[in-house]
This record gives C-alpha cells, structure tokens and sequence, in this order.
C-alpha cells in the first residue's frame, strides 16, 4: 500500500468548493473539486479513491497549492500528473505527486496555512481579473488597512469571525502574518498566514478591514470588533472568489520523508 500526496492548483469558479456535497434537496448542482479529482484518479487506478485534503475550500475559492492525499496498492504511473492532465478540465491541475510515509496525513499533519486575498482597486471594473478579485472602486489607503492588521497578529479569540451555523471545538487560532500589500496596477494583496482558519474566517477578516477602510473609521475599532466575541460587531464577508489557498505547511520531518515521483 502506497501513500501518494499531491499538490493541486484548482481555479473554483465553477465547483461547490472542495468537499463533495450530500445528495439532500439544497445540495448544489455544481461537482466539487474532490469528486472531479476522485473520478479522474480511479480511471487511473481502476478502484475506488477516497480523497482527503488539507482543509475544505468553499464554493468560487481557488487554489495555488492545495494538499492532498490517498492510498493505492495499485501501480503507479510514470507520471501521475501528466496522466490527470488527460482526464482532468483544464480548471484543475495536478502540479506535484510524492510517495508520502503512512504517518502523513493532509489535513491532522498540516500546522499552518498561507491564504491570499484579492482586492480590484480601481474606478473601474477587471473583464480579465473578475473571477479572482473583489471589485472596491474606492481607494483604499494600505496603511490603514495594515495598521488594523496588525491588531490579528497572535494567539487569540476570533469569535467575531467566525460565520454563523459552523460549529467549532474552539474560536482561538494563532495568525503569525497578516499584511496588505500592492502587487500591481489595480491589484491589491491581503496574505495571512496562521494555524488554522475557521469556514469563511479570511473573507469576514477581508470583509472587515475593508469596511473599516473605506468608512474611514479608526483602525482601533478592529481590537474593539476582536474583543466583542460577536459575528455582528465585525463587517460583511467578503465574496468568495478572491481568495485563494496559497500554502500549506508540514512538519520538515515529515516532508524529507516525501519522494517526488
């Protein structure tokens, strides 16, 4: 029985998100990236694929380098990616394959992710970038968005953040980063590296350092939103399909046991 992780770009536009969804009357019509993967990898293998990833992306978020994993006792070929090129759309890719030892896991051995957001700054509206930005005609001022930034860094409660209906053992994470950055004409960048991140936890973090921004209220009111413990203090979700999962982290003792194939 082997291990195989792999590294998966994934555009979300047109998917239910990662997870495959239950057959129950508001389930949506659109596949998830874990089924499109699954079905793709068992032509491959020719039995059955359970697939688990290093967390669940929603619905229109995307990928750089999404981890995940599943086991085989079957022949593995040449080149795996090249093979799922084949079969898979063009939405989702196959960047890297690794023999992983059985102690590996993607989603329990994972200690802290990356997650990118992108903002259009500019008077008008992207054709090209729609699908991966959030539209804010306003200018944004960075230093007001990294000044209220900076009140996230460190272990604390994000009960604010947290969406209603998903339920948690706990609200503490640990952000380690957090910055707004301007990549290029009109883009502008918020990364944040933590932990862990509970569902839609970035875009209310998004959602609400914008509003703050934009409203020119204080950058102060971020602790004040922080220490309410209370999804209603904070500001609006930002929409799905700026976000982006940009890293996955491992412990290295882990990863030098990973032979790429």
């Amino acid at each position: 029985m082997a291990r195989i992780k792999l590294i998966i770009s994934y555009d979300g536009t047109d998917y239910c998100g990662w997870q495959k969804q239950k057959d129950h009357k508001f389930a949506s019509e659109l596949p998830s990236i874990q089924e499109t993967l699954e079905k793709a990898l068992e032509k491959i293998f020719r039995h059955p694929i359970g697939l688990s990833a290093s967390g669940r992306t929603d619905a229109g978020v995307h990928a750089v380098a999404q981890v995940t994993h599943f086991d085989t006792e079957r022949r593995l070929p040449q080149d795996l990616c090249w093979a799922l090129r084949s079969i898979l759309p063009p939405s989702i890719v196959a960047k890297k394959a690794f023999t992983a030892p059985d102690e590996f896991h993607s989603t329990t051995s994972a200690t802290k992710k990356t997650y990118r957001y992108w903002v259009w700054n500019h008077p008008r509206a992207t054709a090209l970038l729609g699908r991966y930005s959030w539209w804010i005609r306003q200018e944004l001022d960075l230093a007001h968005l990294n000044a209220s930034a900076k009140y996230l860094i460190g272990e604390q409660d994000f009960e604010s953040f947290r969406s209603m209906g998903t339920p948690v053992k706990t609200t503490i994470r640990e952000l380690f980063s957090a910055q707004w950055t301007r990549r290029q004409s009109g883009i502008v960048q918020f990364e944040v590296t933590g932990t862990g991140f509970m569902k839609q936890m970035v875009r209310n973090l998004v959602g609400t350092q914008v509003n703050l921004a934009v409203k020119e209220l204080d950058s102060s009111q971020m602790l004040t939103i922080l220490q309410a413990k209370d999804r209603r203090a904070a500001g609006t979700t930002a929409p799905s399909q700026g976000l982006f999962l940009k890293k996955v982290y491992y412990p290295k003792n882990l990863d030098i046991k990973c032979r790429q194939i």
